[in-house]
């Protein structure tokens, strides 16, 4: 098994390139760069819609047969912030003391370094006998709306054959050692938009007007309040957190006519996007019966809760983690979300990746050491992944 690829100076290389979202700033020209001659085809691909900005992303593989092996993640970042409060500029990519410094090192130009790296040595020393296909899929939208890249990467990619028998995607999931957490799900996310309408009138003769605030304050905390469930053996309770409460009323005498709350619900897989927003509208329906008051609820989903079970995927990932780390790691369901969320329609997914105590931080950054522990793990999922599934797939 030959070391060929360096992932630090990959990288370094695409540290280099400030892709803030949604510019690219040659990040893919750096991948396809080092892809192509090791024979995987590469295809540029930019997507457009409308109120959004273009998104330029890359799918890149090799071999035409399965098993279909396929590594996602993204090359665009956060912004640095204010760059002066860096101990290194944020697109140079300095080492310093065994460390790489620079926005996106640990989120993720690291990780997609390291599995490009694996992929191609794999790549190359199998290159007169491919055991099934390895894919890479990158975009340039995932800090982002999410809207131009990985969903319509995917629907590409079934369009013209590419669909994957299992994806890992690099997002940074351990917590304080490589090799401790393996994200195997997600929890579902949802945001609800609340306007509550009401009577406008003076505060002096309240009962003149009907006011929404008392009415939408009722309902928050009904909703704030209620225990959805007592989560599951793989996902923790589902939460319902508010975030704003307004009427943009300046005025201390004035009852207004409207006002407007908003709350994140991240929920697990007794819920689905749909029965919570059932559930929301039927206490919404139970507080302007008792206060008169008009309620308008506008959902936007941002994923749906799901489970990778255990199987060829998990079970591989988690060995490879062991066989090079010596350290069984912890399946895990916390966190946000990830792109993971489109791609778990497709193919059963899990995320592994670098610490993530430094992302989107002032000075993020990571050892050297631990992505090159990474690119043996990648390298060593990809090889463990073809010998447990090539003959199922013969």
């Amino acid at each position: 098994m030959a070391d060929r690829t360096d992932p630090v100076v990959l990288a370094q290389a695409l540290i280099r390139c400030p892709s803030v979202t949604p510019e690219d700033a040659g990040a893919l020209e750096v991948l396809e760069v080092a892809l192509a001659p090791a024979g995987f085809t590469c295809h540029r691909l930019t997507f457009s819609e409308e109120g959004t900005a273009d998104v330029h992303n890359l799918f890149a593989r090799i071999g035409t047969s399965g098993p279909h092996l396929c590594f996602a993640g993204h090359t665009d970042v956060v912004p640095p912030g204010d760059e002066n409060a860096w101990l290194h500029p944020p697109f140079e990519a300095v080492i310093e003391d065994g460390v790489l410094y620079g926005r996106g090192a640990a989120d993720m130009k690291s990780e997609v370094a390291a599995f490009v790296a694996a992929a191609i040595d794999w790549a190359l020393d199998h290159a007169e006998n491919l055991p099934g296909s390895v894919s890479l899929l990158i975009t340039g939208d995932e800090e982002g709306v999410a809207i131009n890249g990985t969903r319509k990467v995917l629907d590409w990619m079934g369009e013209n054959g590419h669909v994957p028998d299992a994806c890992l995607v690099g997002e940074p999931s351990c917590s304080e050692i490589l090799g401790d957490t393996v994200k195997n799900g997600r929890r579902g996310s949802l945001n609800l938009f609340i306007t509550a309408r009401g009577v406008q009138g003076h505060t002096a003769y309240p009962e003149k007007a009907l006011n929404p605030v008392h009415a939408l304050a009722r309902l928050v905390d009904r909703m704030a309040s209620a225990r959805m469930d007592e989560g599951t053996e793989f996902f923790q309770p589902t939460t319902v957190v508010f975030s704003t409460f307004d009427t943009g009323n300046p005025a201390t005498n004035v009852i207004p006519e409207t006002a407007h709350a908003t709350c994140n619900i991240r929920f697990n897989t007794l819920h689905s996007a749909a029965s919570l927003e059932r559930w929301a509208h039927d206490m919404a329906k139970a507080v302007a019966q008792e206060t008169g008051a008009r309620f308008d609820i506008r959902m936007q989903v941002s994923g749906e809760a799901f489970l990778t079970e255990k199987g060829p995927l998990v079970d591989t990932v988690c060995a490879a983690i062991k066989a090079e780390t010596g350290i069984t790691p912890q399946l895990s369901t916390g966190g946000g979300t990830s792109d993971a969320r489109f791609i778990k329609d497709w193919c059963p997914v899990v995320e592994f990746g670098l610490v993530n105590e430094t992302i989107h931080q002032v000075n993020e950054r990571v050892p050297v050491a631990d992505i090159e522990a990474l690119k043996r793990i990648y390298r060593r999922i990809i090889d463990e992944y073809f010998a447990r599934t090539s003959g199922e797939s013969a």
